[in-house]
This record gives C-alpha cells, structure tokens and sequence, in this order.
C-alpha cells in the first residue's frame, strides 16, 4: 500500500488546520479530525435548529437559508478551496434543471452530474497519491451528485410523464414543480447532510423544511388505532442518544479493531504464501469485520444529527413506537445476522441502494442487475478494486439467489432444518461478502489479484458454476404470514 502523503500535503486536501494540535494529540489525521468536528457542531446546530428554528417560530425561506449557510460552513471548513467543486457542480445542474426541457431534464443532470463526479474522481488519484484513504471533498461531492440525479428524475416523474406510467412509489415522490435557487441550495447543501449524507427526496426534505413531515408521516397510518387518542407530537431524544451509543461504540471498535487487523494484513507475505485455505479464510473475515465500524460511526452519527433536526420520522411502526429510521443509511443487527447476500446489500448503504434503484435498476431495459453494479462502481470511483467488487458481486448475487429459489423451500417443513439452513447460509453469507469486497479496501489491482490467488478464485469459481449448471427457478411462495412492513412494501 502506498505510504502517508506529507504533511504538507495533507495540509492542502483540508481546509482549516486550527485543530492540527489536536489531531497530533491524538494521532489522527486532521482530514478526520475535522470531520469528525464537523459532525459534532453540526449535532450541536441540529438541536438549535429544532427548538429555536422550528416551523412554528421561522418562516422556510430563513429555515433553508440558514441550512444552506451552515452547510456551506461546514465544507469549507473541512476542505478549504476544494469546496467549490460541491458549488460548481450545484449551480451547474441547478442550470440544467432550469433550462432543460422535462423529457430529457434527467438525462442532462445524469451526465453532467456523473461526468463531474468522474473528473474528480481521476484528479483525486494525483492529489491523494493512489490508494490513499482520507476524508476529502469526493465524499460530499458523491452525495450531492445522487441528490441532483434523484430530484431530476423525480421531476421528470412529476411533469414528464403520465401518472399511469408510474409506479406507485415514482407516484408518491414525483415533484411537480420545480424548486426555486433557494430551495434547490438548500436541498443540496444543508448542514445536516453535506457531510456525510445520506441522500434523501426532496418532497421529504421540503415537508421537513415546512413542518408538514412529522404530521405527514402520522396520517399515512391509522394513528388511533396505534392507542393515540390525538394527533401525537414525538421527539427524537430517544432515537438521538440510542444513534449516538451506537456511534460511540462503533467508534471505539474502529480505534481498536483496525490498529490490530490492518487492511494491509491481507497482502502480508505469511497470509498469502504461508497460511493454509482456512486460516485465510477466517483472517479475511476478521480483518473486513474490523474495516466496518468506521461506516457505522459515520452513518450512524449523519442518522443522529437528522434525528436531532426533527428529520427522519417515518411513522409508527408494528408496536406502536414511534419509528425514527427514514433516513438511515444501515441496520446493524440484519447486516450481522444476514442469511443472504439480498438481505446483506439490502441493509448496508441503504439510501445507495435505493438511488442506484432510483435512476437505474428500474429505469433500465435490460441487464438492471449488471447496469446497477457498473453505476455503483463508477459513483464510487475508478479505482479498479471497485470494479473488482462489483463484478464480483454480479456472480455471488446470481448464484445466492439461484441457490435460494432451489433449495430454500425443502428447509420450512421444520424448525430445526431452518436453523441449520439459517446457520449454513449465515457463516456463507458473511465469508462471500468479506471476498466480495476486500477489492473495495485494497483498491489497487496487484494486491487484489495477489488476494483472489491466495484464495484459489474460488467464490468465482463456485458462483460461475452455481449460475451454469443450477436451473433457475421462480421464488417458492412465503409459507409463514407476512409482517406488516412487507405487506405495505408490495403496496407501495
């Protein structure tokens, strides 16, 4: 792996240095140290904004102002010039959105969003050194590029396109008029999500904005018959202090975890040359499992600062309590206890997965599985590791769902045979997710091809079997009763 830029390097790709002291003090880079700053502030501020800013007490236009400047802020204050990039490409597309005609406005911001994005992608090779990781303006920039993509489309949806066309979730989130400078700024450059997201959609956002989204949410349920006898008023506290234990212990995981099983442990000479199959194979899940709690902690705080705005409520859910997770980007406990590789991407980078549905996977004619993992490697960036796990990814994909229509069924005729069908599928589930992406963390192709021969390619090998030889059958039918949840997902 390449080694640390210096100092004076690092000085150029962060903005401010006022806590370079603290960043030595604690060993940290300042490029992390500052977002992590960010972060906190912007808790603080989402509080603020809550109580003092609440829709009852300000008007919207001061609300998204005073989103917009705190935002801006925050960006510059972690990247310094590099921050013009988040505004060029705003504008740029606020200008497309403008002036383009419906039938083709989410064709144009596609393109000049995912074009932009892609440039920084390669300039950011010469500026980070290749197969650096840090916390630069790529992140902010992936963010916003999925908010102005989603918001194209969801305006092509409302004024280009015939309401029978749609499906019924295009239907709910289809943006009939088009935003103002002011309201588009704001979408895209609030304090709340600039950062570190997540991507959310812009009828949320206004509603939020507004103060219609609290009320919006409670009257797509029966409310009275949760046992509320009045239209309730909840707070976020609760669901603010369980995000931020959670972060804290993510964090504390991440200082530990990672210090002891180094990504680079994987390249190592005694792994690769030395290390018989199976030693490999419980090193390669150890070291990945420690590469994880820093998106906990990131996505997990972005989650809290939303959640301490008033942002994020999404009703009530099947016990009644109060459900503060629109906008999570992850759920811990089905990503730990994943039985399939669907459940597993289903449940990590959750608002990625449902952009890349958004704009691609039911937009598209053909091939929606491949096309999606393709946009998902060139959003992420052009190193080649990613492309490495993505089209890894399409293979175990095919084969977990061929193996699960086949086999799946023969195991519900009793408790005992889904245990151990869940069991067997659990520790497969966890090792092929760890294979699949170990090219995501190492990023440069002689170390991932180093990685895969150690292993003997064999989850390829298997998968292009699974997928050659297993007849592909359509899903068996759910034999137990369905949850609510999923009841009102096919509803939806």
């Amino acid at each position: 792996m390449a080694a640390r830029p210096p100092v004076s390097l690092s000085y150029r790709t962060t903005g401010s240095t006022c806590l370079h002291p603290l960043s030595q003090l604690l060993g940290i880079p300042l490029d992390q140290v500052n977002f992590v700053a960010c972060q906190l502030f912007a808790l603080s501020a989402a509080f603020w904004f809550r109580i003092y800013l609440h829709p009852g007490k300000a008007s919207p236009e001061v609300r998204h102002a005073l989103a917009t400047l705190l935002g801006i802020y925050f960006v510059v204050f972690c990247f310094g010039w590099y921050a013009v990039h988040l505004f060029v490409l705003v504008l740029m597309c606020y200008g497309v959105m403008v002036t383009a005609s419906v039938s083709n406005i989410h064709r144009y911001s596609f393109l000049v969003a995912m074009g932009y994005l892609t440039i920084c992608h390669i300039s950011r090779i010469y500026i980070f050194h290749y197969g650096i990781l840090t916390t630069d303006f790529s992140g902010p920039l992936m963010i916003i590029t999925q908010k102005i993509t989603t918001l194209a489309f969801q305006i092509h949806d409302g004024l280009g396109r015939k309401a029978e066309d749609l499906s019924a979730e295009q239907h709910r989130l289809a943006v009939k008029v088009k935003p103002s400078l002011l309201e588009y700024l704001s979408y895209h450059l609030n304090f709340m999500s600039v950062i570190a997201g997540p991507c959310n959609n812009f009828k949320d956002y206004a509603a939020f904005i507004e103060g219609r989204h609290i009320h919006m949410k409670l009257l797509e349920v029966n409310w009275k018959q949760k046992g509320f006898h009045s239209l309730p008023e909840p707070s976020p506290s609760g669901a603010v202090i369980q995000k931020l234990c959670m972060t804290l212990m993510s964090l504390l995981l991440f200082l530990t975890l990672s210090k002891s099983f180094p990504v680079t442990f994987l390249i190592d000479d005694w792994f690769v040359h030395k290390a018989n199959f199976l030693s490999r194979l419980w090193y390669l899940y150890v070291v990945m499992q420690a590469a994880k709690p820093k998106y906990y902690f990131a996505w997990t705080l972005a989650d809290a600062v939303h959640n301490a705005a008033g942002f994020g409520f999404n009703g009530v859910d099947a016990d009644g309590h109060f459900s503060w997770d629109l906008l999570s980007n992850l759920n811990i406990w089905k990503i730990e206890t994943a039985t399939s590789f669907k459940m597993y991407l289903e449940n990590w980078n959750i608002q990625t997965s449902a952009w890349l549905k958004c704009v691609c996977y039911e937009r598209v004619p053909w091939y929606p599985t491949v096309l999606t993992f393709l946009l998902s490697a060139l959003w992420h960036g052009i190193y080649p590791g990613y492309y490495f796990t993505f089209l890894t990814g399409v293979p175990v994909t095919l084969a977990a769902r061929a193996v699960r229509n086949n086999y799946r069924h023969h195991f519900l005729s009793s408790k005992a045979r889904k245990v151990a069908y869940d069991v067997v599928t659990w520790a497969a589930t966890q090792l092929a997710v760890s294979y699949a992406a170990a090219p995501f963390v190492l990023l440069a192709v002689e170390p991932t091809i180093s990685l895969y021969k150690s292993m003997f390619f064999f989850l390829h090998i298997i998968s292009l079997l699974i997928i050659f030889f297993l007849p592909i059958k359509p899903r068996q039918p759910q034999r137990q009763p369905q949850s609510e949840n999923s009841v009102k997902k096919k509803v939806n």
